[in-house]
Parts: C-alpha cells; sequence; structure tokens
C-alpha cells in the first residue's frame, strides 16, 4: 500500500485502509473501489491522505502500532472528554488511565515497534487525533527509555490531556486560517493554564500528569510558556510530551498551513542550533519513528526514485527502497528492492509521490 494525496488519486484505485468518521463511524471501507463521488466526499471531509492498494506498493503493509479499535475507542473517549469539559470544566479519569493502559498493553507486546504515520484524520477532528498520536508516541519514547508501569500511566494520562484547555480557547481562533496577530497568540497560549486549571479539579489525575498538561510548550533554553522554565526546572515527562507534540503538530496538516515531511522534522528536532528540546528525549525519540514511513516515494542521490518497502530499525535512514524509476525518469519493466544499509553510496535526499 502507498500513502497518497487526494490530488494524487485516480478513479478506480482501491482504498488499503478503512476511513472513519468523527464520531467513530465507517466513510470509506478498506478494499473499496474510489470513484469520483467518494473522491469528492474525501475533499468535503477535509481528508488530504489515504491508503491505496496499487502495484508498485505490492505487499507493503503499513501496521499501526495500536490496534484499529483501540485508535478509534482512544480517540472518541477525548472527543468526550472535550465535550464533557465544555459542559462542566471536568471530567472523569478513570476511563482515561484504562485507556492509557490498554496503549501500554498493545506497545509492550512488540518491543521493537516503529512509529509509522499510519494514521488517517480529517483537519477537522485534529485536536482528537492529535492527542491520541502524541500519548503514543510520548509512551514508545517512555518505553525506550525504561520508565516503569506507573510512570508510564503518569506520561500517557497527561499526553493525552495536554489539549484538554483548547476548550476554553474561541473555536473561531484555534480554527483561523492564516498567522495569528500576538493577542490572538498570547490567548492561545493561555490553553496551558485552562488545562491545568482543569484537571487538577477532575479527581484521580496525577501531580505529575497535571504537570505535563501545564508545562508541554516549555522549552530547555526558556523561550517556551507558560512559565518560561529551563532545563531542569522542567519536568522529565512534560520533555518528552513536548518532542512527541512538536512531532506530529508538524507532521499534519493544518487548516493554515501543510505538513512537513518527517525527515525535514527530524532535522529540525536534532539541529544542534536548537536548543529547545532535552537530548537524552530525542535520542530515544527518533528510535521510535520510521524517518522514512513504510509506503513513502523517496528520490535517491542517483535521481532513481523508489517506495520504502522495509525499516531498518538499527538505521532509520536508510530502509530499503523499491526502485521504480530510473534516473532518466523511466518506469522500470521489473521493480528492484535496494537495501541502502548494504550499499553505503546510496542516500535518500527527498521524498516524492508517484
Amino acid at each position: 500500500m502507498s500513502r497518497i494525496s487526494l490530488n494524487h488519486i485516480k478513479s478506480g484505485m482501491i482504498l488499503a485502509k478503512t476511513i472513519y468518521t468523527d464520531d467513530g463511524r465507517v466513510l470509506l471501507s478498506e478494499g473499496v473501489e474510489l470513484k469520483e463521488q467518494y473522491i469528492a466526499r474525501l475533499v468535503d471531509c477535509n481528508i488530504l491522505k489515504v491508503y491505496v492498494e496499487d502495484e508498485i506498493s505490492d505487499g507493503v503493509v503499513v501496521k499501526d502500532v495500536i490496534s484499529e479499535k483501540t485508535r478509534l475507542e482512544t480517540k472518541m473517549l477525548v472527543r468526550n472528554i472535550m465535550e464533557d469539559c465544555k459542559a462542566k470544566a471536568q471530567f472523569e479519569s478513570e476511563a482515561v488511565k484504562e485507556a492509557v493502559q490498554r496503549i501500554i498493553d498493545e506497545l509492550i507486546e512488540n518491543p521493537h515497534i516503529i512509529y509509522n504515520l499510519s494514521d488517517i484524520r480529517s483537519m477537522d477532528n485534529y485536536t482528537f487525533s492529535h492527542s491520541v498520536n502524541v500519548c503514543v508516541l510520548s509512551l514508545i519514547t517512555g518505553i525506550r527509555l525504561g520508565m516503569t508501569q506507573p510512570e508510564l500511566i503518569c506520561i500517557g494520562t497527561g499526553s493525552i490531556l495536554h489539549d484538554v484547555g483548547k476548550v476554553a480557547v474561541s473555536e473561531q481562533l484555534l480554527k483561523k486560517p492564516c498567522e495569528l496577530d500576538d493577542d490572538e497568540f498570547e490567548e492561545i497560549k493561555k490553553h496551558t493554564i485552562y488545562g491545568y486549571d482543569i484537571v487538577k479539579r477532575s479527581e484521580g489525575i496525577s501531580p505529575e500528569s497535571q504537570i505535563v498538561v501545564l508545562e508541554h510548550h516549555e522549552r530547555m533554553d526558556g523561550s517556551g510558556y507558560p512559565l518560561g522554565l529551563k532545563g531542569e526546572c522542567i519536568h522529565p515527562f512534560s520533555k518528552i510530551v513536548a518532542v512527541a507534540d512538536v512531532y506530529d503538530a508538524l507532521t499534519s496538516d493544518r487548516i493554515y498551513r501543510r505538513k512537513v515531511k518527517p525527515y525535514k522534522v527530524v532535522e529540525y528536532l536534532t539541529n544542534p542550533c536548537i536548543k529547545h528540546f532535552d537530548s537524552t528525549v530525542i535520542r530515544s525519540f527518533i528510535k521510535t519513528i520510521a524517518i522514512y514511513p513504510l509506503g513513502t516515494g523517496v528520490v535517491l542521490n542517483t535521481g532513481e526514485k523508489g517506495i520504502v518497502v522495509k525499516l531498518n530499525s538499527a538505521h532509520p535512514t536508510r530502509p530499503v527502497v523499491r526502485i521504480i524509476f530510473n534516473a532518466d525518469g523511466e518506469a522500470k519493466k521489473s521493480y528492484e528492492e535496494v537495501d541502502l544499509e548494504k550499499f553505503k553510496s546510496l542516500l535518500i535526499i527527498d521524498t516524492c509521490e508517484f
């Protein structure tokens, strides 16, 4: 399967992953033929990318790090929490911890798991999907760092609730399709304080989880908010969620900007000139993600183009690539798979779509 933009989809292609509506109903099922009216419906729903079955990606299966059922149920939980908080500024915490435990159990079953960009989401339900992804990314990182079960529950709970304070921010402001002015940005920044107040009022949320909600926008160099904390003054859990939050936000399509390619986000996070993030967290985090996710089109330094068909967890920048086009741009009659770990002179210089 390949992950492609809607503007590259042609009528007759076969959908490779089921797509759900915001309330958990099936919008289009895996295996359905994408007719013009279905493609138009995806556009109406602000879904910009889908997985399709095609010849060039034959045999490539992109598995989520958690089950479809768990992801869907957790999205719905976040949605319900947001609605409860709008109505009464608090929520029931037990369901959150149960959801986090399910995610932890599924992640621990596969200790060598690598996070692919497998979630198909609408820009309209960004907050729900984002909260689940940040939780998953934070937990994978925490597992790699050797955290205990109680610690994982705390960081998972804090990360899944990290944006709960946005219920107190104007929806018009959150969905503004252009750059915010200074006053608007100051109001957006208050979601950390609003969220902290909400989780403090909700019984059963640990102090560590509450701190994550407050501190996930703090930065190691003191440039973050709301308190401008530096270095060791920031809670270790908050440092992890900060990285997960930025990664998922930048690799997601938003109303006001298109997503950044995963390898570009990794370049940003690992840039020695960027002093925002904890270096130990970054080193563990980049081992959890597919820098070039399965099914991604890539361009090699030879001019050849292909798709990623297998990941190399030890060397994430050097996956196995199926060559589709030669250096002259001509489609190859038979596809060759090249393991970049064995061919050191070959490098990925960009990603692409076919």
